[in-house]
């Protein structure tokens, strides 16, 4: 164990006034209070942390005692005080968790007990990485508005290794790893989000102990997972994880597309192309699901390639359709959310929409719309994208796709009808007593043309009130009024699909 020694000079810290009163109620109790963990880390990388943590001495019961709201649900003391009325997701819950001691671990996830201790040095000693190892001490206001004086504490040296740009270990790795075997995927998740290498000492045991990953949760290796997918970076971690081993304890289909050429169109091999996809998604800052269509969408191709003599290239027929399955499966042994198991296998089904422009119809676009949903329809589009900037092409918007973004557009505009009008025929032929046949038609027109030139006056009343003077006119005057109708309903709808066309910079 580190020996304490004394704080390091005061610095000032810009910090929320919610994590300030709760760090004030601890003192003010006798109690010590330090923020720990990772938002401390953010704080000096100036990054706006994700959540926010506080060591202290203070027990469980007297931690619910400061404080109005709390739970506190869990066998290792760690109390959520819950702040209500704040606008900032983080700092909704703050956890706040007693300084403690830890016994031997079991089944290489957590300890097989917990003592509550006195000493800082205690907790920080049993921390995953040095950079999540300094402590902050709050001691007071600064000269301006948001910001206050601190002490860190620091007995790892984290700040230099933040320096450094380095994840590594608290003390021996293989001793961190045989506690807690998910702290390998998370010093990938560390280094990946914040760009940071890991050190050798902590590489060469992730390597020797990846399958210890074996013995954790599949939700926690999921949620680390998610973590690295939704980064900045997806693209480095997933390489990452697998020169350490580690990806094959999550998704080693991944790793059968490594050197499985492809045809002309592509620069890369199966693995690169589908990284690559996946950190346009990530460039774009598009969701989830997004994402993880991106990597999976062709997920399929090892197992479906075969090389065609005739056109002296590989094929992939069908690739979309297993991996459609293979994909939900893979998400289903994850334990994501049915929700978006489906979402991601659906895109990924369907991802292979493509067919010439100049023959493909409006009713052909609308199926598609059908089998994908309104809702997914734009993301499928998204997903193209992904897969086009993967191959090495670097227009992102080629012509063809553009022109179909226009059609899909066109169809899933509202069109200018009748449909439109707060009338309709059986309510036409119940107040002017008309008969019904082609004047109920022409009516509708006449009626559609008017509130078309004067939206004011589609109402129900002025409607029933027009319908039936209209009624009483000559078969031939209404057709006529009818014939304008249509024409200013038709001119509208081309000046919409025009500018739709325009928009897209097609024809």
């Amino acid at each position: 164990m580190v020996t304490m020694k004394t704080s390091e000079t005061t610095n000032l810290f810009a910090l929320p006034k919610e994590i300030v009163v709760i760090a004030e109620n601890l003192k003010r109790a006798e109690f010590e209070a330090y923020l720990i963990g990772g938002c401390v880390r953010d704080i000096l990388l100036n990054r706006k942390p994700k959540d926010w943590d506080f060591t202290t001495n203070a027990k469980p019961e007297d931690i619910i005692k400061l404080f109005p709201k709390t739970f506190y649900e869990n066998d290792y003391g760690t109390v959520g005080i819950v702040n209500e009325n704040v606008s900032d997701e983080t700092l909704k819950v703050v956890e706040v968790t007693p300084y403690r001691l830890e016994s031997p671990y079991k089944d290489y996830r957590r300890p097989s007990a917990v003592k509550w201790s006195d000493k800082l040095e205690h907790d920080l000693e049993r921390r995953d990485f040095t950079i999540n190892a300094i402590a902050l001490e709050i001691i007071g206001e600064g000269p301006k508005n948001g910001f206050y004086k601190g002490h860190l504490i620091d007995l790892y040296k984290g700040r230099g290794d933040l320096e450094a740009k380095i994840v590594k270990t608290v003390g021996k790795p293989n001793e961190r790893f045989n506690e807690d075997a998910l702290r390998m995927l998370r010093a990938v998740r560390i280094s990946t989000e914040l760009g940071f290498m890991i050190n050798t000492e902590t590489e060469t045991a992730i390597k020797k102990y990846t399958h210890l990953l074996k013995k954790i949760a599949i939700e926690r290796l999921r949620d680390e997972f998610i973590r690295i997918i939704v980064s900045d970076n997806p693209m480095d971690g997933l390489i990452l994880s697998h020169r350490l081993g580690i990806l094959q304890f999550i998704v080693p289909e991944l790793e059968s597309g490594i050197n499985i050429e492809q045809n002309k169109a592509h620069s890369f091999d199966v693995w690169e192309h589908i990284l690559r996809s996946l950190q346009h998604a990530a460039d774009k800052k598009w969701p989830l699901e997004i994402r993880l269509a991106a990597l999976f969408h062709d997920i399929s191709k090892p197992e479906t390639r075969q090389f065609s003599h005739e056109t002296k290239q590989w094929t992939f027929y069908g690739h979309e359709v297993i991996g459609s399955r293979v994909t939900k499966k893979i998400l289903t042994r994850l334990a994501f959310p049915k929700k978006i198991i489906d979402e991601v296998a659906k895109l990924v089904r369907w991802h292979m929409f493509f067919s010439d422009t100049e023959q493909i119809t409006s009713s052909a676009v609308r199926r598609l719309i059908a089998k994908v949903g309104h809702e997914s329809i734009w993301d499928l589009m998204n997903l193209r994208i992904c897969d086009r900037v993967g191959t090495g092409r670097p227009k992102e918007n080629p012509y063809r796709l553009r022109k179909y973004k226009a059609m899909i557009e066109e169809v899933m505009r509202d069109p200018v009808s009748v449909g439109m009008l707060k009338i309709d025929g059986n309510k036409i032929i119940e107040v002017a007593h008309v008969t019904p046949g082609p004047k109920i038609g022409n009516i509708l027109l006449v009626l559609l043309d008017e509130v078309l030139e004067n939206p004011e006056f589609n109402s129900e009343e002025r409607l029933q009130k027009r319908a039936k003077e209209l009624a009483i006119v000559s078969d031939e005057t209404l057709k006529k009024m009818a014939d304008k109708g249509r024409k200013t309903k038709e001119d509208l709808e081309q000046e919409s699909i025009s500018k739709i066309r325009e928009k897209y910079h097609v024809n």
